[in-house]
């Protein structure tokens, strides 16, 4: 029998507190992008992001917490997912091509969301709501997997054909929006002569593909070593100072995308695979080994975000240190708080929905941006207050999250 180390983690089960934090991060997500909607006199400072609020100074909200917070899980899910790969002695270069596949799709759908957020003329006899409801639905279907769970002898093969059918039908509608777009002052996402591919930035799923991509070789090289990890999240906190001071002026990369601000973004998905290395290895499977550890952790994280305050703030938009590490303590503490009644003592009218939201959050989020929320459609002749909308976002929130977890259940899953 194998043995368990920090360099090779034994194969560990599924930690329902990451699903938890997963889909509890995801419903919050939905429910502040639909108050965003809400007349400003409505919502609270503290339930907008910190920025739209105060256009200077240094602070974040709750909302501010969302988008790292996705960051942190993504790398708390690495050390199972690629952990698992090579634990079944997948080579590393296959690997890596895996990782290199999932970051080019999440920057294919956020350059495509991004572009087609104000599109003027999107396509030759096309709306822009119907190139943007083409766009949603091509990019599903191009990474979907359709797996019933009961299926007649035999069925399998033709399931197989239709997967393969669906998913390349949504491939050529991807690209057909690719070269159909058309925005202001008859601007496209792509260009062939000269070749070029129009990225003022890569929008949400963009940041997080290029994240994923830089952590996700950080994993590869150091696996479970956390003093290793530790160092080489400090050396990514490092770059966004070192880029501030025009260090990278002139070098190719940074024209590609800004080094610091993505070295600052990856910096939080390598504290999730430091958190989430005390699931995989044996010396720290004691509950109190896990809870010390996250509990360092988030002390940690938090007293390095005040002494680097000074320096630049605390600004989601800017993605500066200090935002960056208070953030992965936040989500560290919430973590372990999921951590307890999903997993030590479950309570399962806590676990079990959540932990089933968590698992299809990509397609939850598709929905979110494709469909209007329903109770939009209600209007009133005077502003209602405060409680009505957060009702609607957190009802709309739920029905997207239910309809996915019901998608999910059928064997419909996006496998990017």
């Amino acid at each position: 029998m194998p043995v368990a180390s920090e360099k090779n983690p034994a194969p560990a089960p599924r930690i329902t507190s990451i699903d938890a934090l997963r889909g509890f991060v995801m419903f919050t997500m939905i429910f502040v992008n639909d108050l965003a909607g809400a007349p400003r006199s409505v919502v609270p400072d503290w339930m907008a992001h910190f920025s739209d609020r105060h256009k200077h100074g240094s602070g974040m909200t709750f909302v501010d917490l969302v988008f790292p917070a996705f960051l942190f899980i993504v790398g708390m899910s690495i050390p199972f997912a690629l952990g698992g790969r090579l634990n079944k002695g997948e080579p590393v270069w296959k690997i890596f091509g895996h990782v290199a596949a999932r970051t080019l799709a999440l920057l294919a759908i956020g350059i495509l969301m991004v572009n087609g957020e104000s599109p003027a003329d999107a396509s030759p006899g096309w709306s822009p709501e119907l190139w943007g409801y083409l766009m949603f639905l091509s990019a599903i279907f191009a990474f979907c997997a359709i797996t019933p769970p009961v299926t007649a002898p035999g069925a399998k093969k033709f399931w197989k054909i239709f997967n393969l059918c669906l998913r390349a039908a949504g491939f050529a509608g991807m690209i057909y929006c690719a070269f159909t777009f058309q925005g202001e002052n008859g601007r496209h996402i792509i260009t062939l002569s000269p070749f070029a591919i129009r990225t003022e930035w890569y929008g949400i799923l963009g940041i997080i593909g290029w994240s994923y991509l830089f952590a996700a070789i950080v994993y590869l090289a150091f696996r479970n070593q956390r003093t290793a990890l530790l160092g080489c999240l400090t050396l990514l906190l490092c770059l966004y100072p070192a880029d501030k001071k025009s260090f990278f002026d002139g070098f190719w990369l940074n024209n590609i995308f800004g080094i610091g601000e993505i070295g600052a973004h990856t910096s939080i998905v390598v504290a999730g695979i430091l958190l989430a290395s005390v699931l995989v290895t044996a010396d720290t499977a004691a509950i109190w080994a896990r809870t010390r550890f996250a509990l360092l952790l988030a002390a940690g994280c938090a007293a390095a975000a005040l002494l680097l305050n000074g320096l630049y703030g605390i600004s989601k938009n800017n993605a500066t240190p200090s935002w960056c590490l208070w953030s992965c303590a936040i989500t560290a503490a919430l973590w372990l708080v999921f951590y307890f009644v999903t997993d030590v003592r479950p309570v399962k009218f806590i676990a079990r929905p959540l932990g089933i939201a968590g698992q299809n959050v990509l397609l939850a989020y598709l929905f979110s941006e494709m469909l209007p929320s329903p109770f939009g459609l209600i209007h009133f002749n005077d502003p209602p207050g405060l409680a009505w909308y957060v009702f609607r976002c957190a009802a709309w929130a739920f029905l997207l999250l239910w309809l996915t977890a019901g998608l999910n259940r059928l064997g419909f899953r996006l496998r990017i």
